[in-house]
């Protein structure tokens, strides 16, 4: 077994007795904290978008926990990204959230998670969200190239986010970020200018 995997076994078994201690593995989290999406027929043009809002309900900003899955269901990237309250950002699927799979390949099909979290106090979203704290607020809408060349746009839909999701999600992102040496992040897209004037101000989460 190579050093990297070991470490990542290792951190798996950190994380289960984590979370054995503090909930039950199906227990649900806090609602309204996830959002799911799909892309089809993506690589080629017309680039397909994710949109992302905060609307400002938590009162303060948050990280946009995001997680790229292929066809065969395997995590391909992951990144989080600030959102600053009214602030909208926009992801090119193609570039942002393809453009660095874990593994070389093109992948045409796949979905899309978002995990609400809170900004660290350091006031830097991490690279990699590998320790979740799901708190309500992102809101996000994706376009869809339909088979016969047409755009579509949709809002992500709601889905219920367990203690046995996050930990899915955590683990995985950290095998990314472990074997991938750079690949496997995703990108931020542009927009949400609030994001570079961003002073983080006291709030009850700390890292």
């Amino acid at each position: 077994m190579s050093i990297k995997k070991a470490a990542v076994c290792s951190v798996v078994l950190l994380f289960c007795a984590a979370y054995a201690g503090a909930q039950k593995g199906g227990e649900e989290i806090a609602p309204d904290t996830l959002k799911v999406d799909y892309f089809a027929n993506a690589g080629g043009s017309p680039d397909q978008t994710v949109q992302m809002t905060n609307p400002g309900t938590a009162g303060t900003s948050l990280c946009a926990a995001v997680y790229v899955f292929d066809a065969t269901e395997e995590m391909s990237e992951c990144c989080s990204c600030l959102l600053t309250p009214d602030g909208l950002r926009t992801f090119s699927v193609n570039n942002d959230l393809l453009g660095n799979p874990l593994t070389p390949g093109t992948i045409p099909t796949g979905a899309i998670k978002i995990v609400s979290i809170p900004v660290p106090s350091s006031g830097t979203c991490p690279a990699y969200p590998t320790s979740l704290v799901p708190t309500a607020g992102i809101r996000a809408w994706a376009t869809h190239l339909q088979n016969n060349g047409t755009l579509t746009e949709t809002p992500s839909q709601n889905a219920t986010l367990s203690a046995t999701e996050v930990l899915d999600l955590e683990i995985e992102c950290y095998g990314i970020q472990i074997d991938g040496s750079g690949h496997g992040q995703c990108t931020c897209g542009t927009g949400d200018a609030g994001a570079d004037t961003y002073i983080p101000a006291p709030g009850p989460w700390e890292f």
